[in-house]
């Protein structure tokens, strides 16, 4: 059995671990920055929650911005001098060593443990598809939004979640870092903010009225002040492409919203047998 043993690179990193928030919803984080601490959102109740340092001193935290595509949230507090952390340049390969590093509110948990998938695709709420790292570092519940470093004590992920194996998820560091960026610079990922039925049952919806199939994506719900609300987008409508690319999968979104030019689209619906052309602003979209 390989073994693996604590190198101090890795533990070095424990201070920059905070830990914050009582009950059952505490959880943890790290220091990105001067007085800047990323974690996970669904931890987060309040704006304003209570940060502990590895100094043990009590101090509060102020909810800068999330990111909803990711679910990371970044905080300002007091971080007292502690280091931010270095992001690792390369994601880890599988079988890699990993420690995992967090703290449920009892003090500090270090484990030991190795990737064991590099990539397990998941689906943001959003329906963007993203790469996680699974790993065998196991920690207690409430260490979420810890760090997951390799053995020169980079940050290659931020944890997670628990898998239906077992293990557990981190978020990779490239899309961490990608995400605390976007907060502090004060930006979003742009969303049409739709609700989509799959294609499968688009194509078993359309049938059930009689209407031919279309290669789209069947708008379920439309999101209250959202650029496609303000485009005129309506229940009902097929998606058909945007900024001149075709809408097959949700993916095919993801990607015409990621390469759109400008803060103005092309959008093609079909309404029933009637095809139409939206023009979406995404200069003010909702977030």
């Amino acid at each position: 059995m390989l073994q693996l043993t604590l190198p101090g690179e890795a533990l070095a990193v424990a201070d920059s671990v905070v830990a914050f928030g009582r009950g059952a919803r505490r959880g943890c984080g790290f220091v990105v920055g001067s007085n800047r601490v990323a974690t996970l959102a669904y931890r987060l109740r309040e704006d304003v929650i209570e940060t502990i340092l590895r100094d043990g001193e009590r101090r509060e935290g102020r909810v800068l911005g999330v990111d909803r595509e990711l679910g990371v949230a970044v905080l300002e507090a007091d971080t007292a001098g502690a280091p931010a952390v270095t992001w690792a340049s390369e994601a880890p390969a599988m079988g890699a060593p990993v420690f995992a590093l967090g703290d449920p509110g009892s003090g500090l948990r270090v484990t030991a443990g190795n990737v064991s998938a590099a990539s397990v695709t998941v689906r943001s709420r959003e329906g963007r598809a993203l790469d996680l790292i699974e790993h065998t570092a196991p920690l207690p519940r409430g260490s979420g939004g810890g760090p997951l470093v390799d053995a020169g004590g980079a940050v290659v992920g931020l944890n997670a979640l628990r898998g239906d194996t077992g293990f557990l998820l981190a978020l990779p560091a490239r899309a961490v870092q990608a995400a605390v960026d976007r907060v502090l610079d004060g930006r979003e990922l742009v969303r049409l903010g739709v609700a989509l039925a799959s294609p499968a049952a688009s194509r078993r919806m359309r049938r059930a009225v009689g209407l031919p199939d279309r290669d789209g994506l069947l708008v379920q719900d439309v999101e209250d002040g959202s650029a496609a609300e303000r485009a005129g987008v309506r229940r009902g409508d097929l998606l058909v492409s945007l900024g001149g690319a075709g809408l097959s999968t949700i993916d095919d979104l993801h990607a015409a919203l990621d390469a759109r030019a400008g803060e103005r689209a092309a959008l093609r619906v079909l309404r029933a047998t009637d095809e139409a052309e939206l023009s979406v602003d995404f200069g003010s979209a909702a977030a």
